[in-house]
């Protein structure tokens, strides 16, 4: 059975700093593309950043591109999103997404996505 369990939201300062994690299971052999997703009441899920299932390829959104890192661990099926200089927009119920493909790259597009975690929240705030 597929499963994406993200962890490591919290609270934290603004210009601080944080690390999500979600490990993925369920997959055996197929290697997903992984997405982060955020979503804030009001407002509609958006994409943060994505690594394929090779990690050779990445992309961030704007908003968070030098600020956000994306990493995985192929030995442990884990994705990582190292946050850094976190800002009070930053603050969301942070998802990520699984896409079992033979494309070696991601999309930031909810669409795209078969599979989802429960979410951690995230809180930046003084």
């Amino acid at each position: 059975q597929v499963q994406l369990v993200e962890s490591g939201g919290g609270l934290v300062q603004p210009g601080g700093s944080l690390r999500i994690s979600c490990a993925a299971s369920g997959f055996a052999a197929n290697i997903p593309a992984i997405g982060w997703f955020r979503e804030v009441p009001g407002k509609e899920r958006e994409g943060v950043s994505c690594i394929s299932r090779s990690g050779r390829t990445t992309n961030y959104a704007e908003s968070v591109n030098g600020r956000f890192t994306i990493s995985r661990d192929s030995a442990t099926n884990t994705v990582y999103l190292q946050m850094n200089n976190l800002k009070p927009e930053d603050t969301a119920v942070y998802y990520c997404a699984a896409k079992t493909d033979t494309w070696d790259g991601c999309v930031s597009q909810r669409w795209w996505y078969d599979n989802w975690g429960q979410g951690t929240q995230v809180t930046v705030s003084s």
